[in-house]
């Protein structure tokens, strides 16, 4: 009998490699895909199947889908996982670099989808887990671009729950707090870009100051800050969803991921005092 299939993108670092190495430590068949295949020879040498995959390039997607169900004739479970954050106020973040966004955070999941459920539906089982953020439930000021890109998901991920479940598949959102991850430092490499011309980065009006700030106190205290969750107790959320009979719908991981999923009941006027509050504080 062949063991379960999963392919999951981004596995770098982070959440993605933690992932590849929990269901290769379930005996699952991994395959393991980044975009620069020198960042994830270390997963090979552990067991996992390689493969280049860029999510923003639908001949690599294909490709790399194509090969699965070649080689294993299914694929169990999608984890869509690769993406990256644009910080910055949104009158200082560039169009293009919207656009940027969502084509990783957003277009890359939905071209992964779409390649995988034909071979789901014939075999009658499968799921797909987007890993989305707390940020996807409670946008907060400096995060807006980012935080639309993971509110998409979300939406997508709930209509697509009830589009395929007759199909047995199942979709779910895994959402983490803050995590110890190279994540922050990612986003730095986006904030500090060229002001003026460098679509890589934000084009700094001058009237945002006190939120670069922010950000680089919060960054001086390292990782993910306050309350950050290791990437295993996020693939641990990732493979039990896999694992599960019934998963359930979403997965807030760590508890200011669940403090956060609260937030969003409370009136607009509160919260907006609360985040205005917290600022003042950083």
């Amino acid at each position: 009998m062949k063991p379960d299939t999963v392919l999951i993108t981004g596995c770098s670092s982070g959440i993605g490699r933690a992932t590849a190495r929990a269901f290769l430590a379930e005996d699952w068949k991994v395959y393991a895909t980044a975009r620069n295949p020198a960042d994830i020879e270390t997963l090979g040498d552990e067991g996992c199947e390689l493969a280049t995959l860029d999510v923003t390039d639908q001949g690599d997607v294909d490709r790399v889908v194509d090969r699965i169900v070649e080689e294993d004739g299914h694929i169990q479970c999608l984890v869509n996982n690769a993406g990256f954050g644009q910080l910055g106020p949104i009158e200082d973040v560039p169009t293009e670099q919207v656009h940027r966004q969502f084509d990783v955070n957003v277009y890359g999941p939905h071209r992964l989808t779409r390649a995988v459920l034909p071979h789901m539906r014939d075999q009658g089982d499968g799921t797909i887990v987007n890993v989305s953020s707390v940020i996807g439930r409670v946008s907060v000021p400096g995060m807006g671009v980012y935080a639309g890109s993971k509110f998409a998901v979300e939406a997508m991920t709930d209509a697509l729950r009830g589009e395929v479940k007759d199909y047995g598949i199942d979709a779910v959102l895994v959402e983490p707090g803050p995590v110890d991850t190279q994540f922050y430092e990612r986003v730095d490499d986006e904030v500090e870009g060229d002001a003026e011309s460098d679509i890589d980065g934000v084009e700094r009006s001058g009237a945002y100051e006190s939120f670069y700030k922010m950000f680089s106190d919060t960054q001086a205290l390292g990782g993910g800050g306050p309350g950050a969750v290791a990437p295993e107790r996020v693939a641990e959320d990732i493979l039990n969803a896999a694992s599960a009979t019934k998963p359930a719908a979403r997965y807030p991981v760590g508890t200011l991921a669940q403090i956060g999923v609260l937030a969003r009941f409370l009136p607009d006027s509160i919260r907006d005092k609360l985040l205005g509050l917290m600022d003042k504080l950083s």
